[in-house]
């Protein structure tokens, strides 16, 4: 007989697509939704009347990927879930799905609602291969392959069931269409500003203000192509990489580059994160690929000056998060393993072996730095609960070991005693 399966962990799920990106929905757009569809609304009837607020409000998780073009019968989609931290599970994908057409969906394939708060949005033909959700929650931008398009939050209400969901906006971003595949999409801490680079053939980097779009940066071949970049948690600097030179600092001030990151020989930058530590200041990590391994590398965001280096695992990294709060920093990679990294010792405490079958593609932290959820190209998401460990006080099997060698002291005295 063969070995029987064993079930996938409830925070496991199979989306149907190779998954690219990924990003926790900000707790605003489920407390103060922009948006309200209601299926079964009467027409003369008030959209708030009688509607009254969860009082546990869901936890949902965005999902972007497809098959790109062709005829592989893969679809590209939008996907949102939900995780339910209580349990440690996210939503099922459902085999029955019930479509609903809104507005100018249409063009991208419609919007798909799913039971247990799984939604899909199919986005035709065009793959949306990267994404950066609104940090304030007004909505989402996807890199397709030959623009950006600007995506809202929708609730909507069917029967007694209200889902969180997704629509294309009437938005156009004119300034970002045909600029081709842009690979690294990031906004700033608080939203006003919206940074984009790009591929092989345009390796420009881009930087405006947002929502008004006005131009703050433009820097043609900033980089061979534009492989990463991320805002200083001040907003006053931006740092790029690209896929091969040293890395740049680009203070948004002056619109002008400020230093230099440079590698090792042997070093390939991958990721850049900006975080503070607890004293404040801020920190710069960056995520390289050596020949004996992956390490962490960390500078001095005034001198910017390397200060750290350490080797956290010997194969490639394909994704790479920092936790809100600083204190972890989470790393994927290409054999499907997730570690997780003490930013204060920069040791090693955590490592989910096998977390996905395929390449790591993506991973973000949660706002409250509680969860960190990740995704692969074998069409896998997976939410990883960030455990607490202890401070003080001793592991429970040493008190246990001291309390039976107590015991095994005292009834030798007793036996000393009546000998």
């Amino acid at each position: 007989m063969g070995k029987v399966k064993n079930p996938d962990p409830p925070n496991y799920k199979k989306y149907g697509v190779p998954l690219y990106g990924a990003a926790w929905v900000p707790s605003t757009v489920i407390n103060h939704p922009p948006q309200l569809i209601d299926q079964n609304q009467e027409a003369d009837q008030d959209p708030g009347e009688g509607s009254t607020q969860s009082p546990a409000a869901p936890t949902y998780v965005v999902f972007c990927g497809g098959g790109g073009e062709g005829r592989s019968g893969i679809p590209n989609a939008i996907l949102l879930a939900g995780f339910d931290f209580a349990s440690n599970s996210l939503s099922d994908m459902p085999d029955l799905l019930t479509k609903w057409i809104i507005g100018r969906g249409l063009e991208f394939g419609g919007l798909y609602i799913l039971e247990l708060e799984v939604f899909k949005l199919g986005i035709g033909a065009d793959l949306p291969y990267r994404m950066a959700v609104h940090p304030s929650g007004k909505g989402l931008i996807c890199s397709l392959p030959k623009s950006c398009k600007w995506f809202q939050w929708v609730e909507i209400k069917n029967e007694e069931v209200h889902k969180q969901g997704l629509k294309l906006s009437e938005k156009v971003l004119t300034h970002l269409e045909d600029v081709g595949q842009q690979l690294a999409l990031a906004f700033n801490n608080d939203g006003s500003m919206l940074a984009v680079g790009g591929e092989v053939q345009d390796g420009n980097l881009r930087v405006f203000k947002w929502p008004s779009m006005e131009n703050v940066l433009s820097e043609a071949q900033a980089h061979t192509t534009v492989k990463d970049l991320d805002f200083s948690p001040d907003g006053k600097f931006l740092v790029s990489l690209g896929s091969g030179g040293p890395g740049r600092v680009w203070d948004l001030t002056s619109s002008t580059v400020v230093a230099s990151l440079p590698k090792e020989n042997d070093e390939a930058l991958g990721f850049c994160r900006f975080s503070q530590t607890n004293d404040g200041n801020q920190v710069l990590y960056i995520a390289a690929v050596r020949d004996r391994g992956a390490c962490i590398v960390t500078w001095n965001t005034t001198t910017w000056k390397k200060v750290g280096s350490k080797q956290i695992v010997r194969d490639s990294i394909s994704s790479f998060s920092v936790s809100a709060d600083g204190k972890l920093l989470a790393v994927g990679t290409i054999q499907g393993d997730i570690v997780i990294v003490n930013s204060a010792s920069m040791k090693v405490q955590a490592v989910v072996r096998k977390a996905h079958l395929g390449i790591v593609t993506t991973m973000r932290f949660s706002q409250d730095s509680r969860a960190l959820v990740s995704a692969s190209m074998d069409s896998s998401a997976r939410v990883t609960i960030m455990e607490e460990k202890k401070k003080n006080g001793f592991s429970l099997w040493i008190i246990i070991f001291i309390f039976i060698v107590a015991i095994a002291a005292y009834l030798m005295k007793i036996k000393e005693i009546n000998l």
